[in-house]
């Protein structure tokens, strides 16, 4: 199985790799002040206004799904995840897709991930306790829609880079969308107990070998908000129905507010030794 521990549980398929299981990121974890042996990722995140989320289907079919892998390709697709491959000389292409599409980058964010270990970008905050639907991945429930309750705490994209032995400059990387609590507490028992809430949405888990110039996008199929009664894990993930400013497209002075797909566009920006 690729990815992630948690509730899921994938049984082996044919088209399914073993790349090794994401821990906590505070597990067993060396500080990335002190160790020098890592590989550096800068993640550019796009909001796209939701009225030309169709727009974005230009963008996947510019890049490649080799060399990527799925826990499962089944559900990864009927979750409306979508991922992509792409080399550095494609960038200019890209950005110009997104710019057509009304898109406007949000922030770049730097992950260091020591050699083997693990970092969460947070894609978003949950204040309260909600019900999340996804498709999973489990043997007779393949395909299922199935529920958990999460928050509050952060949805995050959990990380995982290791450099491969015997080729120089090459990753193996793997990624899976988690409900997580952060403790940095030094108290054994607060930090179990914000372990045990933790969950790992495995069956949307993937992974690719990078070197540096090399870069993935992830987005949704569709725009697909959350609303009082409907929450999905591509929802929380890439939707965002409140909405970010954009430049006014009708004359008006003023910057209008408009729902938003968001994009993430993932880098290997080099690696140390």
């Amino acid at each position: 199985m690729i990815g992630c521990k948690g509730p899921e549980q994938s049984q082996p398929k044919q088209e399914q790799v073993k790349i090794g299981d994401i821990s906590s990121p505070y597990s067993n974890q060396r500080s990335v002040v002190t160790s020098l042996n890592t590989i550096d990722f800068d993640v550019h995140i796009f909001e796209v206004p939701a009225e030309n989320a169709d727009k974005i289907s230009d963008l996947w079919g510019l890049l490649y799904t080799e060399p990527l892998q799925f826990n499962s390709n089944q559900a990864f697709i009927a979750n409306s995840f979508v991922v992509r491959f792409g080399r550095i000389r494609m960038w200019n292409r890209i950005n110009d897709l997104l710019r057509a599409a009304g898109g406007q980058k949000l922030m770049t964010v730097s992950l260091i991930i020591p050699n083997g270990q693990v970092n969460d970008l947070t894609v978003r905050r949950l204040n309260i306790k909600q019900n999340v639907s996804y498709i999973a991945a489990n043997g007779q429930s393949e395909g299922i829609r199935q529920f958990c309750r999460i928050g509050p705490g952060i949805l995050a994209l959990r990380i995982k880079a290791e450099k491969i032995p015997n080729l120089r400059d090459v990753c193996e990387l793997t990624a899976c969308p988690v409900f997580t609590v952060p403790a940095r507490s030094s108290i054994p028992q607060l930090f179990i107990r914000a372990k045990a809430r933790e969950f790992s949405f495995s069956s949307v888990a993937f992974g690719l070998r990078m070197a540096p110039g090399d870069f993935i996008v992830l987005g949704p199929e569709k725009y697909n908000p959350p609303t009082a009664d409907k929450t999905t894990l591509d929802g929380l993930f890439f939707s965002k129905p409140e909405g970010s400013l954009f430049p006014s497209t009708t004359g008006r002075i003023a910057p209008e507010l408009k729902p938003v797909v968001r994009i993430f566009l993932l880098v290997c920006a080099g690696m140390s030794n």
